[in-house]
């Protein structure tokens, strides 16, 4: 739950520094590992819209 809160917070644009301190890391390469996580969610976003896009200009040609 905490890094699901942690991740989405990160996706609001809630700075990076915030979010450590809010949960209580020490080191920032903690909280680090929300953001990959935010990134690998844009990436996997990124290849459904592709995917659908191309689809959808395929139907009109």
């Amino acid at each position: 739950l905490r890094h699901a809160y942690a991740t989405h917070l990160l996706e609001q644009g809630v700075n990076i520094r915030v979010i450590q301190r809010y949960m209580g890391h020490k080191s920032l390469e903690t909280t680090m590992r929300y953001l990959h996580l935010t990134r690998k969610g844009q990436e996997d976003a990124y290849q459904i819209i592709d995917a659908f896009m191309t689809g959808f200009s395929n139907d009109r040609a």
